[in-house]
């Protein structure tokens, strides 16, 4: 078993808030670059820093992968869980900043925007002690005999070990593509876990309902199917679908509190989106987007409303390429409590909206854009600070 050791100093920088944008184009859709593991180790050591004033949140660089941290999860209060998006699954100690891989994974298929994707952990309660076994949860892209597809999947952890690993779903999407495999995870107060699969690169498949791709995934906790899923009794329509019209949703949500299942997604050239998803609600894709064709100035689809088409809650142009979000629920950042925090690729920051009581947005923030990195994934932690991950292999957490 691979360990690793780290001796790391505070990290600390000032956050801009500014509103200004990126004059350049940027795109939202593109094949992630694979990352050259060190023979010795999956890891390397951060650098020093800087102070930035007290009334802003400090930023702690804990750990750093030679590959993408995707998603991450709380083992308990102390131990995260990464997933890394060549295949590795790492458990990381909070506190000696140790880091250990988990063995057991399944057949993992890196390609374009597939690879080991999300990750998430199951306790009955919510509970985060170690005196339960929890279930962990993978969204993962694989192969099928016709396609490349995401794919969802548990095991039990047992020390450093996954074992009874269970296929859960396998996404019939019916696509070769390298992008647009999605995914995120998550659970609601019913004992049911959701998962988001993008269109796989075949736009019209988001509104074909015989097919999985562009659609958000709702399952029982052991993969099979609630009966009163939407489309449960359709002939012509997959069982498992919970709502449609996505074009590439890397984030999902579910808000304890309200009971709500926020969403965010990929635009094209502009259009990027934060959804609130109802059930067998239609959300647009390709039909219905803000967004631009990358070769010309066109639009994408027939404008950006249509009878029977659910609104975004907030669009982004440009794009922000939006890749995971929460709803804060916490005291250390109390003034935030009910916003949506987004992690963003091409403009890099953490974006943060609150929103009123009609769901309209009535303030936004953008931090952490002087550290120009490509935030991943993010977590609120079980003391409610942040943990963020980005492209270039940090896990950061963020404080007051």
């Amino acid at each position: 078993m691979l360990t690793c050791d780290f001796n790391v100093k505070l990290h600390t920088v000032q956050l801009d808030c500014s509103y200004k944008r990126s004059i350049r184009t940027l795109l939202c859709t593109f094949l992630i670059a694979p990352l050259v593991l060190t023979p010795a180790s999956a890891f390397s050591s951060p650098s020093s820093n800087e102070q930035a004033p007290a009334n802003l949140p400090l930023v702690e660089e804990l750990i750093r992968f030679n590959d993408i941290p995707w998603g991450t999860a709380f083992l308990d209060k102390n131990t995260l869980l990464v997933s890394l998006k060549r295949g590795k699954l790492a458990k990381v100690d909070l506190k000696s900043r140790k880091a250990q891989f988990i063995e057991g994974l399944p057949s993992i298929i890196n390609i374009g925007q597939g690879g080991l994707l999300d990750v998430a952990v199951y306790k009955e309660e919510n509970a985060l002690t170690e005196a339960t076994s929890p279930w962990v949860y993978l969204t993962y892209s694989t192969t099928t005999p016709k396609s490349l597809t995401t794919a969802l999947g548990r095991a039990k952890l047992n020390k450093d070990q996954l074992v009874n690993w269970e296929t859960l779903f396998v996404a019939d999407t019916g696509s070769d593509s390298t992008v647009h495999f999605g995914s995120r995870i998550a659970f609601d107060n019913d004992g049911h876990v959701y998962i988001s699969v993008g269109d796989r690169g075949i736009r019209n498949n988001a509104q074909n309902l015989s097919s999985h791709a562009g659609s958000t995934i709702r399952l029982k906790l052991d993969g099979s199917v609630p009966k009163d899923n939407p489309f449960y009794h359709s002939e012509n329509a997959k069982a498992e679908i919970w709502s449609y019209g996505h074009r590439n949703p890397q984030g999902l949500f579910y808000d304890r509190t309200t009971q709500r299942l926020w969403s965010n997604e990929h635009g094209p050239r502009g259009g990027d989106e934060i959804n609130v998803i109802k059930k067998g609600g239609n959300y647009g894709w390709p039909t219905v987007s803000y967004g631009k064709e990358y070769w010309s100035l066109k639009s994408v689809g027939e404008g950006t409303w249509k009878e029977g088409v659910l609104d975004a809650k907030k669009e982004f142009t440009p794009s922000i390429a939006p890749s995971d979000l929460i709803v804060y629920r916490g005291e250390m950042f109390s003034e935030w409590n009910g916003d949506v925090i987004s992690t963003a690729l091409a403009l890099r920051h953490i974006n943060r909206l609150k929103f009123d009581s009609q769901d309209n947005v009535a303030e936004e923030k953008r931090y952490l854009r002087d550290l120009n990195e490509r935030f991943r994934s993010i977590i609120q932690a079980p003391d409610s600070s942040l943990i963020v991950t980005t492209d270039s292999g940090k896990l950061l957490r963020l404080t007051r």
